[in-house]
């Protein structure tokens, strides 16, 4: 079965004068489903030029928020405004009280963990063991590995080394991104899944996160976001006094 690879965390803006590039370039290089991050508030227009340069080159857009709190109530909060308007909600991780409320959320999709030193990256056992029961993902962007050289990528490595490892221990789902804005440093599907191999990610798992977890998430929630959504396993067919 031929896979659908997919970029959840394309990071251009519509305003940037190389937006239409990055996108077309993206779709050259073998993806059919690319996100950018929005804003909570995002103004309606952006989200449609997004879609229509996306369907121009053949691409499936998602429609992702990037959330930042400074505390587990903030989370809270912005968990609740941006649900019901986004396909995807991923929390940048910066504390380890926020990442422990965003892994223990049902509402969150992507857990990601942006900083380069290991001592500030938090997933740890106990916040896989939340993401586990709530299913959430774990992100990582894959551009500090093309960009960064030295002890610093060494660094990462062994972090990612070690997060991934226990990531499938407790069976969370991972999710390869490029987390990209330039040109230049754009990969295929399959590039992107084999810089995996660094950090422990065989080819079967490693083309999985870059197709069929990050495609499942998005179509699970576009389900969910359906009017005629009711719960899991249950949509509404028709209504009316004849049913």
């Amino acid at each position: 079965m031929r896979r659908t690879f997919c970029d959840l965390h394309l990071r251009v803006k519509t305003k940037d004068p190389a937006f239409k590039q990055v996108i077309t370039k993206t779709s050259s290089l073998g993806f059919r489903m690319v996100a950018v991050p929005f804003v909570s508030d995002f103004h309606r227009e952006e989200y449609c030029e997004f879609q229509t340069v996306c369907k121009a080159v053949d691409l499936d857009s998602v429609l992702r928020v990037d959330l930042r709190p400074r505390s587990p109530d903030e989370l809270i909060q912005q968990v609740r405004r941006v649900r019901r308007k986004f396909e995807i909600v991923c929390v940048i991780c910066d504390t380890k009280e926020v990442a422990r409320q965003a892994a223990k959320d049902r509402r969150v999709d992507l857990l990601n963990f942006p900083a380069l030193d290991y001592r500030r990256r938090f997933f740890d056992r106990p916040e896989a063991e939340l993401a586990c029961n709530s299913s959430a993902a774990l992100e990582v962007d894959m551009k500090p590995l093309i960009a960064l050289e030295g002890p610093a990528k060494i660094r990462l490595l062994s972090a990612l080394r070690r997060e991934i490892a226990i990531a499938r221990e407790f069976g969370v789902p991972i999710v390869l991104s490029s987390g990209v804005s330039e040109l230049m440093l754009l990969r295929n599907p399959r590039g992107l899944a084999a810089l995996a191999f660094l950090f422990g990610m065989n080819e079967c798992c490693a083309l999985n996160a870059v197709s069929d977890i990050p495609s499942g998430i998005v179509k699970c929630n576009r389900l969910k976001l359906d009017p005629k959504f009711v719960a899991p396993g249950i949509r509404l067919i028709r209504e009316g006094n004849d049913c």
